[in-house]
Parts: structure tokens; sequence; C-alpha cells
């Protein structure tokens, strides 16, 4: 309930912030907001179709899903990085909380766990993580005029 009520908060204040035709989302805000209402539409519905176990199942490689598409959507900003040679397009602080929660949640998932849907996702996001760094190390947030290289 909590992670509910924290993640509505984000999306307001997100979208306060974002504007209607915001060009850093796949896709507009209202585009989102019917996406994630039918995904949570199907996974309500899915334990009156299907078994408990079952559903559990599909519902937790969801969220593996959605895990590792979290952790690699800022190298989305890949192609735009190199070629301007600036990784300001890649957020730091996202990145550094990415990089420690992955590498706490792999050594939890891995070694306590030993859970495939807990270290598999948390080892490729901490790869992004890392590839992030990177680019940063590599770039850092030098500004480019006009969005070409220097």
């Amino acid at each position: 309930l909590m992670g509910v009520a924290l993640g509505s908060y984000y999306f307001f204040v997100f979208t306060r912030h974002c504007g209607p035709l915001a060009v850093n989302l796949p896709g507009t805000v209202s585009q989102h907001l019917k996406g994630a209402s039918g995904i949570i539409l199907f996974n309500l519905m899915l334990p009156g179709v299907l078994t408990k176990d079952f559903s559990s199942d599909i519902i937790g490689k969801e969220g593996v899903v959605f895990c590792i598409v979290l952790f690699a959507s800022p190298l989305a900003a890949l192609k735009h990085v190199i070629l301007t040679k600036s990784a300001v397009s890649i957020p730091l602080p996202f990145t550094l909380a990415c990089t420690l929660n992955c590498a706490l949640w792999s050594t939890v998932g891995l070694w306590k766990m030993r859970d495939f849907n807990i270290y598999f996702p948390n080892l490729l996001g901490l790869s992004c993580a890392l590839a992030q760094l990177g680019l940063k190390g590599i770039y850092g947030n030098q500004v480019v005029k006009a969005g070409l290289p220097k």
C-alpha cells in the first residue's frame, strides 16, 4: 500500500513537471497512464481466471520484465550520448541509486535467497548502471551546442 501511495505521488509530481508534449518519454503521459491502468486491471483479473500459483508466477515474471526495462531505460540515450560526446542526458542520481540497489539485491538474491527472479534482473540492472557510469566517466556533462559534436 505504501508503494502504491509513493508511486502515485511520484507520478503526480513527474507529470506536473513533464508537460503534455514531453520529448523524453516514449509516448505521452496520457498513454503511460492508460498503459499502467491496463496492466493493473490485467493483474487484478488474473487470479479470477487462473490458479493462484500460476497468477503469481505470471505477475512475478511481469515484474522481472518491468524491472529490466526500468534499469535499462537511461541507455536509450546511448546513441545520443556517443554522437554528442556528452552524458548530460544520463541522470547521475538515478544511476548511482540503481548501482547500489542492484548490487545489493544481486548479492542477496544470488547468495542468500537463491532466487532467479531477484538476482537476474538486478545483475542486468547492475550491468546497465555500470555502463551508464562508464559513459558519465568518459563523456561527462559537457553541454554541446545544437546537439552536434564538437
